[in-house]
């Protein structure tokens, strides 16, 4: 980190980076939804999540990520299995804004599409300095290791921690409902109870667990 940046406290860089991102029209096959702001989370975080891009029926409606869509419903079962309040974790994309193809629908980001929105995700990393960072699905595996190198691999390091960064990161599927041709609904529930668990061992004592969910399961 710049060490001109430490002066600052952590809401001004903040406030600054969501008016960086608002002004940003650098991708043009995009909706710009500019998705980043309170609702994101706390900036204390002990839990930081990446996701792949904004949803057009989701955060580009609502403003909030994962919220609304089908990907942000599953988003919100996946939590109640790991245990883990929403309110405890920051929730931001790899690409802040909404990629369609030429029909309106949602489509992947492009590689050059995610170059662009990288130093916006590496200024969020920066300032949500989260000691557990949780990537859903590969593109936000590979954003990330574009900021800083890491050796986690889909599926191989799935609900595993992966040294990253000083920081423990741990892969999971993206909770969009393609995701179950890859991995079923009933293994990715037990991917996000191990997750809770694993959060639980590495000691995010800030996060308020769900008994029900998380107790009983065995940390491997």
């Amino acid at each position: 980190m710049p060490a001109v940046t430490a002066r600052f406290p952590k809401q001004h860089r903040f406030s600054t980076l969501v008016r960086d991102v608002r002004a940003c029209t650098a991708c043009e096959r995009m909706a710009y939804a500019h998705v980043l702001g309170a609702a994101n989370g706390r900036l204390n975080a002990r839990v930081l999540v990446v996701a792949e891009a904004v949803g057009r029926r989701g955060g580009a409606m609502t403003g909030v990520p994962l919220t609304r869509d089908e990907s942000g419903k599953r988003f919100s079962e996946f939590l109640a299995f790991a245990g883990i309040d929403r309110g405890d974790v920051f929730i931001t994309n790899a690409v802040l804004c909404n990629p369609l193809d030429e029909r309106g629908r949602n489509r992947t980001p492009s590689a050059r599409e995610i170059a662009r929105c990288r130093p916006f995700l590496a200024r969020t990393l920066d300032i949500v300095d989260a000691p557990i960072v949780v990537a859903l699905g590969r593109v936000a595996l590979e954003a990330l290791r574009a900021v800083a190198p890491h050796e986690g691999e889909m599926p191989r390091d799935i609900a595993r921690v992966v040294p990253w960064d000083g920081r423990a990161l741990i892969a999971m599927y993206h909770p969009s409902r393609q995701s179950t041709l890859h991995r079923p609904d009933a293994l990715q529930r037990d991917d996000w109870r191990r997750l809770g668990a694993i959060i639980g061992r590495l000691g995010a004592a800030s996060l308020r667990f769900a008994p029900a969910a998380a107790a009983g399961y065995a940390v491997p």
